[in-house]
């Protein structure tokens, strides 16, 4: 399971990478948000999270879940939700204003 895991996040990171390095501004959101699910799913996976146990100490069970990773994929989620309505904001605002969706501000139609 740890190998699935592990070789899921290096897939994101590979395509988000990817596209992020493409010429249109929608591939360059696409990577974002594949790079942002990565992270999260990085994140979830370094909490070692134990199933059955309670996240909070004192409940007269042995050990307990550390809901720290929890905490930050929540907070992970509405950052990067909050980016990339940011981001296609700005990638409509160029297209209006250039008439064209390049990053590249060299580019010529």
């Amino acid at each position: 399971m740890e190998a699935l895991l592990s070789a899921l996040i290096g897939v994101l990171t590979a395509g988000g990478v990817y596209l992020m390095l493409r010429g249109r501004s929608f591939p360059v959101v696409l990577g974002l948000t594949l790079l942002s699910y990565a992270v999260n799913l990085f994140l979830f996976a370094m909490g070692r999270l134990a199933i059955g146990q309670p996240p909070v100490i004192g409940t007269g069970l042995p050990g307990y879940t550390d809901p720290l990773p929890q905490a930050l994929v929540l907070t992970a989620i509405v950052i990067s939700f909050a980016m990339t309505a940011f981001v296609i904001m700005l990638a409509l605002k160029a297209r209006a204003e250039l008439g064209d969706d390049h990053v590249d501000a060299e580019h010529k139609p």
